[in-house]
């Protein structure tokens, strides 16, 4: 039997390799004969770069400049002339020093300078993944690291961060890298939050980094600041002013602290569900075909999992090749309706083993590979429907 994993990541506990290889050694304690291939995926945030990795992407590493400035050593993937890049590696809240938030002072600087990295090694097509960002500077810093120059009215160059952003009075993009022209940049975002107002970057998740009122507020005003400067940058054409313009109100320009809105507005980048993106640069569609079962999942299975997240893209796939999924999380709020209408043959929750959430955070390997054996016992009762519907079919 042929068994294909693509789970996400169990967010706080496991990364989606890990919890493809537990769940992998849990069925084969079942059934040693069983064929499984382990295809982590992602929705384009935190786990995009493993994703690529786990599909024969090259992970390389670049020194670059952390969220407050310390150097930090990030990776990105290259396969070919293609590279994914992932935010959070360089720019996240994951590699603050100490862990402390800097809401006002944080930069996507890191960011830029890991896009510079992947131009280095020969790409002409990348891949952005946003998601888990430590900093709300609409994407300034990240610019700045690809060469922009952002200036106070002294001419002087502005200090990285949001916090800042009140001050800028001109945005100097002649310097801004040129192999940036014919490059194709994807924005993988399921953010369809805009750059400013009370959904904005700042408003709604400026607080989760660490932002005060006050700091909203202020964040805000330098937001605004930018995208109006930024429309005056004097290289730019009437069509690019127009970019940034319309940028500026686009859904997803709010993406990792308005990351989005410089990526659009100046690089280009194209938006595009997260999920989808994984999905095609992971060849996962073409690598269920064939199979008897797929087995996908995330850390917690709930409402906003129907809204397109990784384990209904999943499930959105395999049911086009004709091949039923089930679900395995830490915990669920789904009815076994909804989880049905989802596309799952059936969800596995942690929470069925043990139900506090703190110890199912704690021992997910431990559980997650009891959860393993346990789909590998129902094999055949969660196959054989499917086999019967599709012969059927065929019939």
């Amino acid at each position: 039997m042929h068994i294909v994993i693509a789970p996400d990541k169990f967010k706080g506990s496991l990364s989606a390799p890990e919890v493809a290889e537990i769940l992998e050694r849990g069925l084969l304690k079942v059934d040693p004969t069983l064929t499984v291939v382990r295809i982590p995926v992602a929705d384009g945030g935190e786990g995009t770069l493993d994703a690529a990795i786990g599909s024969g992407y090259e992970a390389r590493i670049a020194r670059v400049s952390g969220p407050t400035g310390e150097p930090v050593d990030a990776a990105y993937a290259v396969r070919g002339s293609s590279a994914v890049v992932e935010l959070a590696t360089a720019s996240g809240l994951a590699v603050l020093p100490g862990g402390t938030l800097a809401p006002l002072l944080a930069s996507s600087r890191g960011t830029g300078e890991l896009i510079a990295a992947a131009l280095d090694a020969g790409c002409d097509s990348i891949v952005l993944g946003v998601g888990g960002s430590a900093c709300t500077d609409g994407g300034a810093g990240m610019l700045a690291g690809l060469g922009a120059r952002l200036l106070d009215e002294h001419g002087e160059g502005l200090p990285d961060g949001g916090g800042s952003l009140s001050s800028l009075v001109m945005v100097d993009l002649s310097g801004l890298d040129e192999r940036l022209r014919s490059v194709a940049i994807v924005l993988a975002s399921d953010v369809d939050n805009p750059l400013l107002g009370t959904e904005g970057a700042a408003a709604i998740f400026g607080p989760q980094k660490g932002a005060t009122p006050q700091d909203v507020s202020d964040l805000e005003d330098g937001l605004s600041n930018l995208a109006r400067i930024l429309q005056d940058a004097a290289t730019l054409s009437s069509a690019e002013r127009e970019r940034v313009s319309a940028a500026s109100i686009t859904s997803g320009a709010g993406a990792a602290g308005g990351v989005g809105f410089a990526a659009m507005a100046v690089l280009g980048a194209v938006r595009r569900p997260g999920i989808d993106v994984v999905l095609e640069f992971t060849g996962l569609p073409e690598r269920i075909a064939g199979a008897d079962l797929v087995i996908t999942g995330e850390g917690s299975l709930d409402g906003q999992s129907l809204g397109g997240k990784t384990p209904v893209g999943v499930a959105q796939a395999a049911a086009r090749a004709g091949v039923p999924t089930v679900a395995v999380c830490g915990r669920t709020t789904l009815s076994k309706e909804q989880v049905a209408a989802a596309g799952f043959v059936r969800s596995y929750a942690l929470t069925e083993l043990e139900p506090d959430v703190d110890k199912c955070i704690r021992d997910a390997a431990v559980l997650l590979e009891r959860l393993g054996e346990r789909i590998g016992n129902d094999l055949r009762q969660l196959v054989e429907p499917s086999r019967t519907e599709k012969e059927e079919h065929d019939g």
